[in-house]
């Protein structure tokens, strides 16, 4: 069978509203990732691509639990990579991220040991997902 659409990540929010807040402050500037569906109320969101393509959906965890009961939903986290273009672009989004809501978890910081050339830094969304900003 064939895929409709790429895979995409689906994040599964306790603090649902804080967790949009951040998601649209940040993806927009950063990634060109617009609102396609929902709002800060609404239990569900997800931001598209330029191409039209979901990118990011976002899921109050309480709507999966009621749909599929707590043991089956997963507490675990979620992590999200966003690329960016370059080194500046990448040390403007932290105090972006931060400013949105998020928590610095790791400054911009080179890691040739994880590939040559990365930089990179780590965020937490208000839920506490992991968000890696990254560069080569």
């Amino acid at each position: 069978m064939e895929s409709l659409e790429p895979p995409y990540p689906r994040l599964l929010a306790d603090r649902y509203e804080a967790a949009f807040r951040f998601y649209e402050a940040v993806l927009p500037g950063l990634t060109g990732c617009t609102l396609a569906r929902g709002n800060s109320t609404s239990g569900y969101a997800s931001w598209d691509a330029p191409d039209g393509r979901t990118a990011l959906a976002l899921f109050a965890r309480a709507a999966m639990v009621s749909a599929l009961g707590r043991e089956r939903v997963p507490s675990g986290g979620a992590s999200l990579v966003i690329h960016l273009a370059t080194r500046e672009a990448l040390d403007a989004a932290v105090p972006l991220c931060a400013k949105a809501g998020g928590t610095v978890a790791e400054p911009a910081r080179d890691l040739p040991e994880w590939g040559p050339g990365l930089r990179a830094a780590h965020i937490l969304d208000p839920d506490g997902n992991l968000v890696e900003l990254q560069t080569y």
